[in-house]
């Protein structure tokens, strides 16, 4: 049997699975690490721990399958910046995780200053602690971090250059494209590190990775970590790969993921995305795996809605619980919850607005705030797709979806209904392991194109049944709450 090991390191988890030529999972390994929060804002991780975390689930997920990969491919939580020692490959500090606040003074800063529309322009972002530039600098500005930066010293990238890097004993020191154009530091038309915007963070070029494509070899992981050596061959930041494990690789199509946050990209193959409407050009990957473009759009805060239910209010024992919670409810009663515990993303990007619940009764019951909990998702990443369409004039045959909140079939449909457009569901979704198996299946001739890849799966369709008239209310709803969520950065 021929088959792939596939690493989807997330924000509180790494997710590994073996799988088969024809799409099958022999073999699923996971395992979570521990979150951090030093301050108010502050969200930080252990690298070390990331990567012993990440090992044992590759070594659980080999072991269940019974199987010996023929090669790894690794996908990631993205703009999360991780700072080490070259030589010793010991990180010098915590990872910055990307849901980190604490520049948002700088990132205020840089648009005062009037650099934000250059930074558009070049990066496809804009200037939000979202990114992984200004934790660098944050990291950086220690005088002795910053000299041995300047020597060659220390090495810093997002997750996947440090698990490569710790997974081939420091002989690569690599990040793909997809990974560096989430940076602010990454040039989207010329595809390679920007030289003005390395000197506008104060960044030396000597700490950064070197580019490589997504599909292709970049080291051999060695045999200390799981017994014996195999190459790296797929590496993707997690909402690319998924991009790419959907099959959307052509211009149009689109998929959202339902994670710890809502990130919904649509697939614009040769054309960079044009800078407006508050959403961010990005690199994608091709049919072959090679660069191209996406315009993606972020919801910050989705499933961490419902986890806050749970462990922060204790309104439901488990996540599972709110799809039935949503059916005990015609409707939420009026209330609509804009959980902006860390500020807004596209299309708003309002770091100051805070999470807001409007239309409280006394009527209001359990099951209403847990429907509007999962309403907030639908109705977000609504707002996301609209703005994407009327922004590249393309149109959506359909959304296709994954993460762990798509496997609520209510949601799903309640997706299809704000939307007007059919969603569609894989039967596998996890479909951000996959993409990062298909990128290395296909730098290794596992298969022979994306086609053969995709067609390794089947789809569940969900209708649109809202009418105009209902859908138009709903929306007036979420409008009206959303403004009160931005006015408390007023």
């Amino acid at each position: 049997m021929t088959s792939i090991l596939a690493l989807d390191q997330g924000t509180t988890g790494s997710t590994a699975l073996v799988i088969h030529q024809d799409g099958t999972v022999l073999g699923r390994g996971y395992r979570e690490f521990t979150q951090h929060f030093p301050e108010p804002g502050w969200v930080e991780h252990d690298p070390e721990e990331i990567f012993r975390v990440s090992v044992e689930a590759m070594q659980e997920a080999i072991t269940a399958s019974g199987e010996r990969p023929v090669g790894l491919g690794i996908t990631n939580q993205r703009e999360t910046v991780v700072l080490w020692d070259r030589r010793t490959l010991k990180p010098v500090a915590p990872a910055i995780v990307w849901q980190d606040r604490r520049t948002t003074e700088r990132c205020r800063e840089l648009r005062e200053s009037g650099v934000e529309p250059m930074l558009r322009e070049r990066t496809g972002l804009v200037a939000d602690p979202y990114f992984s530039a200004t934790k660098l600098e944050w990291l950086l500005r220690s005088p002795e971090h910053g000299r041995r930066a300047g020597r060659g010293d220390l090495a810093a990238g997002t997750v996947e250059s440090w698990l490569v890097a710790k997974l081939t004993g420091g002989r690569a020191h690599v990040s793909d494209h997809t990974n560096a154009s989430r940076t602010l530091l990454y040039d989207l038309r010329r595809r390679s590190w920007d030289p003005e915007l390395l000197r506008l963070f104060r960044i030396p070029r000597e700490v950064l990775p070197e580019l490589v494509p997504s599909s292709g070899v970049v080291g051999q992981a060695d045999d200390t970590h799981l017994g014996f050596s195999l190459p790296i061959a797929g590496l993707a930041g997690d909402q690319q790969a998924a991009l790419f494990g959907q099959g959307c690789v052509s211009a149009g199509l689109a998929k959202n993921t339902y994670g710890t946050g809502a990130f919904l990209l649509m697939f614009t193959g040769s054309r960079v995305p044009s800078p407006s409407a508050g959403l961010l050009g990005t690199v994608a990957c091709d049919p072959a795996g090679q660069p191209a473009y996406a315009v993606e759009g972020s919801v910050f805060v989705a499933g961490a809605a419902v986890q806050w239910l749970r462990d922060g209010l204790g309104l439901i024992r488990e996540a599972g619980e709110s799809e039935s919670l949503a059916r005990s409810v015609p409707d939420t009663g009026g209330v609509y919850f804009v959980p902006a515990f860390v500020g807004l993303g596209t299309p708003h990007w309002e770091p100051e607005a805070r999470g807001t619940i409007t239309g409280l009764t006394r009527g209001t019951s359990r099951a209403h705030l847990v429907r509007s909990a999962l309403e907030a998702m639908a109705y977000g990443s609504a707002e996301l797709l609209e703005t994407m369409v009327a922004a590249e004039h393309l149109s959506v045959p359909a959304l296709r979806v994954d993460g762990g909140a798509a496997a609520n079939d209510w949601l799903m449909q309640f997706q299809a209904d704000v939307l007007g457009v059919p969603v569609e569901r894989p039967d596998l979704v996890e479909t951000t392991a996959l993409g990062a198996a298909g990128l290395a299946g296909l730098a290794l001739g596992i298969w022979k194109s994306t086609d053969e890849f995709v067609q390794t799966r089947s789809f569940k369709r969900f209708e649109p049944g809202m009418d105009d008239a209902e859908r138009g209310m709903h929306k007036a709803g979420w409008s009206r709450a959303v403004n009160a969520a931005l006015a408390w950065a007023r």
